[in-house]
């Protein structure tokens, strides 16, 4: 979901499917840890900072990942396998795109939009629902406006099943079955230089990651 003051309509996109990757190339961009943000969280900002700032590594992540599939199937030593849409195209396309891309500058991240972050976790996990409205009918903007301002542009990616950092990220990169690959074009979006992590149990696909997106912020 990704939305620009006064200039473009909402994109809407959600991905429930869940993809895994080996433990290649563990190397990621070396920040500290903030105090707000659990070890998965880390993870996943580490992870979307090192696609940023070296997508030519992350493709190479992407092949490893692509050696796992035996047609639409990925196979997950100790884990569920999985059944994707798209098998082996969106990877491909994934790869190309990545060894395309110049680097770019990593997430600064955001106490308060990882606070909007959890809001959704906490309220959409428990009841097993998915996508980007909140029961009260709140949409990513308005929960990131909750414990800030966002500024310039603001998004919103969100990931079910995964709970590894570089699974979550795969996942939203090759964006199976997603029209328009709108979770890998908020990662890759220079506009969006700020974000915020929150991760946590969900009732149908055992975990959540959501992610908010902004060109900048300003915390309460």
């Amino acid at each position: 979901m990704v939305l620009k003051r006064l200039k473009s309509p909402l994109l809407i996109a959600l991905l429930a499917s869940a993809s895994a990757a080996g433990a290649l190339f563990a190397r990621s961009l070396v920040t500290d840890k903030p105090d707000f943000l659990s070890a998965l969280e880390y993870s996943v900002l580490q992870e979307l900072n090192l696609a940023r700032t070296n997508p030519q590594t992350y493709a190479r992540i992407l092949e490893d990942y692509r050696s796992q599939f035996q047609g639409r199937l990925v196979k997950r030593p100790g884990k569920i396998d999985l059944m994707t849409s798209e098998g082996t195209a969106a990877v491909d396309e994934a790869i190309r795109e990545l060894k395309a891309r110049k680097p770019m500058s990593p997430f600064r991240i955001s106490r308060g939009m990882s606070l909007a972050a959890t809001d959704h976790v906490k309220d959409t996990g428990p009841r097993g629902s998915t996508g980007h409205s909140g029961s009260d009918g709140s949409k990513p903007f308005d929960r990131m406006n909750r414990h800030g301002k966002w500024l310039r542009s603001a998004g919103e990616n969100i990931s079910y099943g995964n709970d590894e950092g570089r699974q979550v990220v795969i996942q939203l990169i090759v964006d199976d079955g997603v029209a328009g690959r709108g979770h890998r074009r908020n990662i890759f979006n220079a506009a969006f230089e700020v974000v915020g992590i929150s991760c946590g149990p969900h009732k149908v696909y055992g975990t959540m990651c959501v992610q908010t997106f902004a060109g900048d912020y300003q915390e309460k």
